[in-house]
């Protein structure tokens, strides 16, 4: 084997592995800080619209959705000074949830807004 122009070449197979293996720490501990944030506000918004269509078809006002969400929101991580605006329009009820949350990372800390709106189906409204 002629090995004598493959002497600069030695070791970058090394150093390859090493920063393939840092680049999927970092997004392993990106994914490991993030993810459940945004699970569980996408498991709030199924919530928001469930309680929206109960309230709906019961016939409960809107400040019901409003005590209801209150409740629940320690469950889902939404923090007490989240802006929940319950609205009554056309039959239907509305409403918008609004809040951040920082999630830190070393050096740098990114704000997840969570901003969702969510509107009663219309089959489901009493007349």
């Amino acid at each position: 084997m002629n090995t004598n122009g493959r002497t600069t070449e030695r070791g970058s197979a090394r150093l390859k592995f090493i920063l393939v293996i840092a680049v999927i720490g970092v997004l392993a501990y990106i994914g490991y800080m993030f993810l459940p944030i945004a699970y569980q506000a996408y498991l709030f918004k199924d919530l928001m619209q469930h309680d929206v269509d109960v309230a709906s078809s019961q016939g409960y006002p809107a400040t019901w959705v409003k005590d209801q969400l209150l409740k629940s929101a320690p469950e889902f991580g939404v923090p007490a000074d989240a802006v929940i605006n319950p609205v009554q329009r056309d039959n239907r009820i509305e409403v918008t949830v609004q809040y951040a949350i920082p999630i830190e990372f070393p050096g740098y800390t990114y704000q997840y807004n969570f901003d969702h709106t969510v509107k009663s189906t219309a089959f489901l409204t009493i007349k």
